[in-house]
């Protein structure tokens, strides 16, 4: 049971680095500074930090690992809020959607 729960998060782990990939290229696009660094060869993902500036010194930060996955949100070099787990990836698609349906920048969902 173990071997199968820790295949299906490395599985987990390797979705959301393909899926903060394309993030950072979408955010790029539209202009954002956004960086999506992968640990390991560029062939699995075993994790990836990825970075983004949404302006007015509004930075979000999502880390991914087989060791855990975590989201930091800062304003002005001050921490916001720290998601760890789902809530993490909760607060990634939340960012994800909001880009996707307005390309400027957006406000935190914890206010300035």
């Amino acid at each position: 049971m173990f071997a199968r729960l820790a295949e299906h998060y490395r599985s987990v782990v390797e979705d959301l680095v393909m899926s903060l990939r394309a993030l950072a290229d979408g955010l790029q696009q539209q202009g954002f500074a956004a960086t999506c660094y992968v640990c390991g060869d560029d062939r699995d993902g075993h994790g990836a930090s990825f970075v983004a500036d949404l302006g007015d010194g509004h930075m979000v930060r999502f880390l991914v690992s087989d060791y855990g996955i975590s989201w930091v949100e800062s304003r002005n070099g001050h921490e916001l809020v720290k998601f760890e787990g789902a809530e993490a990836i909760q607060e990634l698609e939340r960012v994800a959607a909001a880009l996707h349906c307005q390309p400027a920048p957006i406000a935190s969902a914890v206010g300035a």
